[in-house]
Parts: C-alpha cells; sequence; structure tokens
C-alpha cells in the first residue's frame, strides 16, 4: 500500500489517521481496531518527566468503522 498523496506534512497520529481514514473509505475499506490488555499512560502535565495517569482495559476493546455500509 503506498501512501496517500497529500501538500501537507503529517505531524502527529491524528493527523496520520485522517490522512488513511481518508484512503481506505476512498476504497470503500472498513477499518478495524483491536486492543488487549490496553495500558494508557496520560501525562498529568507537560513535559517528558512529567507525572502520568494510568488507564487500563481488562479485556478487549473492537472499534470497528466504514463509510457507506448501511447497518443492520
Amino acid at each position: 500500500m503506498t501512501a496517500p498523496d497529500t501538500t501537507t506534512e503529517t505531524r502527529t497520529f491524528a493527523d496520520l489517521g485522517k490522512e488513511m481514514w481518508s484512503y481506505l473509505t476512498g476504497k470503500g475499506a472498513a477499518i478495524n481496531y483491536e486492543f488487549v490488555d490496553m495500558t494508557v499512560e496520560v501525562p498529568r502535565e507537560i513535559g517528558a518527566d512529567a507525572p502520568r495517569a494510568t488507564w487500563k482495559l481488562n479485556g478487549t476493546l473492537r472499534i470497528t468503522t466504514a463509510e457507506g455500509v448501511s447497518q443492520g
């Protein structure tokens, strides 16, 4: 798969996600994410040594998105 041509530089994961969503949904694709035993550390302040809040999911999180698909 070749990355989509863009005139702006990808700077964040959100930018990358938007570009991939645009590219894949233009081809009629669905995007599926699966996270098992996921741990997320969220900084409480700005800086590399900032204390972090830890969020944990025990189990599985599934997110399925598709454009142009009717729900049944």
